[in-house]
């Protein structure tokens, strides 16, 4: 059972400190580049964020926020969050998956589902299934237990599944070289599975993977329908994908490939190759209607990307958000809102302002090592908002161990 702590740092709603942190000594992310290690900034991309932006200087009706919870009980790296009605499902480097409360009088009620296999690196939930991605090569389906809380989950399968691969074994046209003296299936991720995303309607499930491929898998039966080779010419790190089916991928190697599968072909093909990154993207975020892409990399910033005014699935860039010390780790979006979450232990809360310009809200600060995976949602307690604002909850992992539960209130 895990402990909850009331999170001891008072509301810093008005106060910025801008000293950097000491670089943390943590493995890397990316099977080439440690995505822990910031670098130079894009001086050729605009900033899209006042240069005398200061949070200290916040009016009465800026932003208000606080730490809610500090929630304890993984004994590794916290690599993966996910929200699904009223739980909250965290995964961690030693391959444990917890489930937690959301209600906020139930924080520290929260148990394992399942333990015992490699590190979570991606967590998506839908209905009754939930999906990891592991350090292993695969990707696991378990069958959520909510009728019996506290019993460990059932394994339902892995992918890919027995059927799928022998299915496969006999053709010589079903191979695929994924070193240079060793060939596989190309059903099989022959690397770390590093993101998860589902389609709108959730009969898709798409993954990414270290081993620079894209692969979608039909959710009804667990079938992988389709696979990119050599999607990017590096470790891909991130995946999204939006309700019209355009996926987005980002890979160490530098850019952010779009993908889209033509009228009438059942195949996904490039549609375009986004470069204005300098080094490895580790993050990806679609706005709530699409139009709008983030993306964030080791050089500590955030790209805006937004869609030309002719529609389609091409983007151009619109300017960068500029604050984090640290390279990005991690990007969630709710609302109007987006998330960032960074090497030098911070989260910042942006929000789009007139024109193309961007605000930050807030910076959370109290992590004590990198924050490697966010998500967030609007506040279900109805008396948090009203016509003046709304409020959100957002939970941040890091790779000191523990969740961080915060409460931001928005005005309109």
């Amino acid at each position: 059972m895990g402990r909850f702590l009331p999170c001891p740092l008072p509301c810093h709603c008005d106060k910025h400190q801008d000293s950097d942190q000491p670089h943390a000594n943590l493995h890397s992310d990316s099977s080439s580049n440690s995505s822990l290690t910031s670098q130079s900034s894009l001086p050729s991309v605009p900033s899209l964020t006042p240069h005398f932006q200061a949070l200290d200087h916040a009016t009465s009706s800026a932003a208000r926020y606080r730490c809610l919870a500090t929630l304890k009980g993984h004994s590794s790296y916290v690599f993966s969050l996910a929200l699904a009605g009223k739980n909250l499902y965290s995964g961690g480097s030693n391959g444990e998956i917890r489930v937690w409360d959301r209600n906020p009088s139930s924080l520290s009620q929260n148990y394992i589902v399942s333990e015992g296999y490699s590190a979570v690196k991606s967590i998506v939930v839908l209905g009754d299934k939930l999906f990891t991605a592991h350090h292993d090569h695969k990707i696991r389906v378990w069958r959520i237990a909510n009728s019996t809380p506290h019993q460990k989950y059932k394994l339902i399968t892995t992918l890919p599944t027995v059927n799928d691969r022998c299915m496969r074994l006999f053709s010589a046209k079903n191979y695929v070289q994924v070193r240079r003296h060793k060939k596989s299936t190309w059903v099989h991720h022959v690397d770390t599975v590093s993101a998860l995303v589902l389609s709108r309607d959730g009969s898709l499930l798409y993954s990414v993977s270290w081993d620079r491929t894209l692969k979608v898998w039909r959710t009804s039966d667990f079938k992988c329908i389709e696979s990119v080779q050599n999607a990017h010419d590096d470790a891909i790190n991130a995946v999204v994908v939006s309700n019209d089916g355009v996926v987005y991928t980002g890979s160490a190697d530098k850019t952010i490939k779009i993908w889209k599968k033509p009228d009438g072909e059942k195949k996904h093909s490039l549609v375009s190759t986004l470069e204005k990154h300098k080094s490895a993207v580790n993050a990806l975020a679609l706005s709530t209607d699409g139009s709008v892409l983030y993306s964030g990399a080791c050089d500590r910033s955030i790209i805006v990307w937004e869609k030309d005014d002719g529609g389609g699935a091409h983007l151009t860039v619109a300017g960068a958000l500029r604050g984090h010390k640290k390279a990005i780790l991690c990007l969630a979006v709710v609302s109007d809102l987006l998330c960032s979450g960074s090497a030098d232990k911070t989260v910042r809360i942006w929000r789009k302002g007139s024109g193309k310009s961007y605000s930050c809200l807030a910076v959370f600060e109290g992590h004590r090592s990198p924050v490697k995976c966010l998500t967030a949602a609007l506040d279900n307690n109805q008396s948090c908002n009203n016509d003046s604002g709304n409020s959100y909850m957002i939970y941040s992992g890091s790779l000191d161990f523990d969740i961080k539960v915060w409460q931001i209130f928005v005005p309109f």
